[in-house]
């Protein structure tokens, strides 16, 4: 007779410590929580993409997310905790893969969350889903509208998956449910953020030098690990750096800067990106241009999370790379 109970893989961790699945384990915010993590957890890390030079006590399943075989990872190890980093961000990618990737495979990770009974979910958002409007406040709670996708379409999948999150907050209460929003994360991340501070000539919106944040990739992977502590539940800002105008941080990089008028730079920049000489949609102006500011009381008080690093530090570590 054949047993009723599939056994566990060989690659199953019984060494009695905590098991975090990681989504988007590949990507570079995924290798370092990976390296944050590992010594002291048991790592198994989801990506369809492969994983050369994964830490040796790390599982790596290779696979689509969408895909049945995501349920035999939480059949085959019993999983404590999962962060979701598992977003597609390729601002050239169709609506439909947008929408199958980032909001049907979470909907799938969600229902696996639920049945598997997993006591932990964190869920890498994004302060940009607040969106940069002109009539915004000063400094945006948790409790403010998500109205990023109203001039930037590619922004609405981000805004379902962090209403998914919170809808599953309140459905799933057996689960601690975090969802952080990170202001715009720099370092070695490709993110337009990092990305348009590499430029080697710096464009700015004439007549706009808007306040800003930014947050050190190796912080937003500290407010995770503070995430995971038990007893962590609810929607957080990671404000990062103190806030300074656009131009203090643009000067940081001692990059040339070149002032156009938004009547040219926004018709100019959509023929680019039709002709795909840039990777930076109209849209993302809006960053340059208007203030989307976040008020992380919330962060420091119940997640006892505090930044370490400085706009400086924060322009220090960016990698060479073209835009």
């Amino acid at each position: 007779m054949k047993p009723s109970v599939r056994p566990p893989r060989s690659t199953q961790p019984s060494d009695g410590r905590q098991t975090v699945l990681v989504t988007g384990v590949c990507g570079r915010l995924g290798k370092r929580l990976v390296r944050a993590l590992h010594r002291n957890v048991n790592v198994v890390g989801v990506d369809r993409r492969p994983f050369a030079d994964k830490p040796k006590d790390v599982v790596h399943e290779q696979l689509d997310m969408r895909r049945k075989k995501l349920k035999d990872v939480f059949r085959n190890f019993k999983i404590d905790a999962v962060v979701h980093l598992g977003i597609m961000h390729d601002p050239r990618a169709s609506a439909a893969e947008h929408h199958s990737w980032n909001v049907a495979g979470f909907s799938k990770l969600l229902d696996y969350v639920s049945q598997f009974s997993v006591p932990k979910l964190v869920v890498l958002s994004s302060a940009n889903a607040y969106g940069p409007q002109p009539g915004n406040a000063q400094f945006l709670t948790e409790d403010s509208p998500l109205l990023g996708g109203q001039n930037f379409s590619d922004i609405r999948d981000l805004i379902e998956v962090d209403m998914l999150a919170q809808s599953f907050f309140w459905k799933v209460p057996s689960t601690e449910t975090v969802v952080l929003r990170p202001v715009h994360i720099v370092g070695t991340v490709r993110n337009a953020a990092s990305n348009f501070l590499r430029l080697s000539t710096i464009p700015t919106v004439m007549g706009f030098d808007p306040m800003v944040q930014i947050i050190h990739e190796d912080d937003v992977v500290q407010s995770i690990v503070h995430a995971l502590a038990p007893n962590k539940r609810g929607v957080f800002n990671l404000a990062g750096t103190e806030p300074l105008p656009l131009s203090r941080l643009v000067a940081l990089t001692g990059k040339p800067t070149v002032s156009i008028p938004y009547a040219i730079a926004a018709p100019v920049l959509r023929q680019m990106w039709n002709f795909r000489l840039t990777t930076f949609p109209a849209p993302e102006l809006d960053h340059i241009r208007f203030v989307c500011m976040v008020d992380d009381r919330r962060s420091r008080d119940e997640l006892d999370f505090h930044p370490k690093h400085e706009a400086k530090d924060c322009v220090a570590s960016l990698s060479s790379g073209k835009w």
